[in-house]
């Protein structure tokens, strides 16, 4: 996996992010129970492509290859401080 596609697999999250957001009990969205828990997976997947993407970006800088940095598991990437 390269930069483009883990871009790509951020796009298509945010997208879906939007989507579970957006919708309202009024107009149909929202609804459905287990939104929330896809809600919060979808979060968890893109906090973990951020990471992998900023460490293969670290990497490159130091002159070190991209493609040895590895996705971090969930439960590390989200216990990370802000």
């Amino acid at each position: 996996m390269d930069n483009q596609d883990i871009l790509q697999r951020i796009q298509a999250l945010v997208k879906e992010e939007h989507e579970l957001r957006g919708g309202s009990p009024a107009d149909g969205g929202g609804t459905d129970p287990d939104s929330g828990t896809r809600l919060k997976r979808v979060e968890e997947d893109l906090d973990q492509c951020w990471d992998l993407l900023r460490q293969r970006r670290a990497k490159a800088d130091a002159g070190e290859n991209p493609a040895d940095a590895d996705a971090r598991p969930i439960s590390q990437v989200e216990s990370y401080r802000q």
